[in-house]
């Protein structure tokens, strides 16, 4: 799990894109606004921010729109929705290292997480940085381990009834047509199969 110190390390990472984006150096940056360690989102909610100023039109349609994925499409399993944020061929890299290509690929995979934890959703981005193509997001994706988990090997793993929180974050390249040609996923698997009680 991403401990205070890391989230340190990504705050400041944050206001140094942030000052690139404004043309200002970090060490301005830091002083117009100092530095207060966030809390763990995971353990102790974190308001959504504001989005960074002097974003160009682009990179803030891009945050907004992965916003809107985040906290409307994916929170509610709106899967014929995903192309508002996702290329027909998408390539997704996946944490455990392995990625996907297209975005029906995608949908399967993520509707996938709703069969055992009905619940899921993600209703927070705690950092949000965008500079022309690229976008950075972290959040908190959570839910309820209450129904069979599908093994891969024909069977199921019995519900736990433990209810997750991890943090995580997404790293998005997008296109002229306002879409993601290839997106990164982090989180900790070791901490999200511990809280789901199956490590």
């Amino acid at each position: 799990m991403i401990d205070r110190r890391s989230l340190g390390a990504a705050a400041l990472g944050a206001v140094a894109l942030s000052a690139v984006a404004s043309g200002t150096s970090v060490a301005e940056a830091t002083s117009a606004h100092p530095w207060v360690p966030m809390p763990d989102p995971a353990a102790t909610p974190v308001p959504n921010p504001p989005f960074p100023k002097n974003l160009t039109r682009g990179e803030r349609e891009h945050l907004k729109t992965f916003d809107e994925l985040d906290f409307d499409v994916f929170t509610h399993a709106k899967w014929d929705r995903l192309a508002e944020s996702h290329a027909r061929n998408i390539r997704v890299h996946w944490p455990d290292g392995h990625y996907t290509d297209g975005i029906d690929k995608h949908i399967a995979d993520l509707a996938a997480l709703f069969v055992w934890a009905p619940d899921t959703r993600i209703l927070s981005h705690p950092l949000r940085v965008a500079k022309n193509e690229l976008t950075a997001v972290t959040g908190v994706m959570q839910g309820t381990f209450t129904r069979p988990m599908p093994d891969g090997k024909g069977g199921f793993i019995k519900p736990t009834g433990k209810k997750y929180a991890i943090n995580m974050a997404t790293v998005g390249i997008w296109n002229r047509r306002g879409t993601m040609d290839e997106e990164f996923l982090f989180w900790d698997n070791q901490t999200f199969y511990q809280q789901i009680g199956l490590a």
